[in-house]
């Protein structure tokens, strides 16, 4: 993805067009395989009271930075050969839920949840520099953006390689991809066979290193 020569200098300067959060559906349990890609179905609990999230389209290729319910890292480690543990984080509200996931999956042992504040320093629980980190869908609310900066910043040292998957909402979401670019190594992930279909709706996988 190309961003234009007519952004704003300061990267992160805030409009007032912010994403209006979303009607929330009724909590409850669903069951979900991806199209047959899971031999075990995952089972998600869904309560979006304590925040909200859209990473379902992206599942298949992303562990979880700002976790949700955890659909994502569930969904690796139902279909991957996981060294555990799997961890998945995200704000104190989404925790229980986090949890709740991790149990009706029968995944304790291989998935754990924590708490990660975006901009805040990094607990003793969360790895200094971890090999792989996986974010989907991270880029939907302007005042985190700075905070997720940080928080990339402190997480990627010289062998890490984030998956970071980024849906285009609005003009001002580039802010956020423009600040990538000048503080990591930023390129678009090419070979993924089901690219041009998430493309379609503005999706985009980029993988992360430091510079």
């Amino acid at each position: 993805m190309v961003t234009s020569d007519d952004e704003p200098d300061n990267v992160f300067n805030i409009s007032e067009d912010l994403v209006q959060s979303p009607v929330h559906k009724a909590a409850g349990t669903s069951s979900l395989d991806f199209d047959g890609l899971l031999s075990t179905p995952l089972k998600l609990h869904e309560d979006l009271s304590g925040g909200c999230g859209a990473a379902s389209k992206i599942a298949r290729c992303l562990l979880e930075l700002g976790a949700g319910g955890g659909l994502v890292g569930l969904a690796v480690a139902l279909g991957c050969n996981v060294t555990p543990p799997l961890l998945i984080t995200d704000q104190k509200p989404m925790l229980d839920l986090m949890k709740r996931n991790i149990t009706l999956n029968n995944l304790h042992g291989t998935v754990e949840a924590a708490i990660l504040d975006w901009g805040d320093a990094v607990s003793s629980r969360i790895p200094q520099h971890p090999d792989v980190i996986l974010a989907a869908d991270c880029v939907y609310f302007e005042p985190a953006f700075p905070l997720l900066h940080q928080t990339l910043q402190d997480l990627i040292g010289d062998n890490t390689i984030c998956y970071f998957c980024f849906k285009k909402r609005r003009r001002a979401d580039l802010h956020f991809m423009k600040a990538a670019r000048k503080t990591f190594d930023v390129r678009e992930v090419e070979d993924d066979p089901d690219r041009d279909v998430y493309a379609r709706e503005n999706i985009f996988l980029y993988a992360i290193r430091k510079k």
